[in-house]
């Protein structure tokens, strides 16, 4: 079964305007200053929020 009218451009647009990719959102690091991902680790000097605190287990010397 094939379509009665052609779609246009307009409406073909229109039904894939939210297909868009979004930006990278970027913070900076607080001691060097260098663009980073939130969150996470500076790639330049390795900073990590001292606030975030990590349980790890106890290493057992043998």
């Amino acid at each position: 079964m094939l379509p009665d009218k052609k779609t246009s451009k307009s409406r073909t647009r229109t039904r894939r305007a939210h297909h868009r990719l979004t930006p990278v959102n970027y913070s900076q690091c607080t001691k060097c200053g260098q663009a980073k991902l939130p969150h996470a680790a500076c790639e330049n000097c390795g900073y990590v929020n001292p606030a975030i605190t990590l349980k790890l287990g106890k290493e057992e010397a043998s």
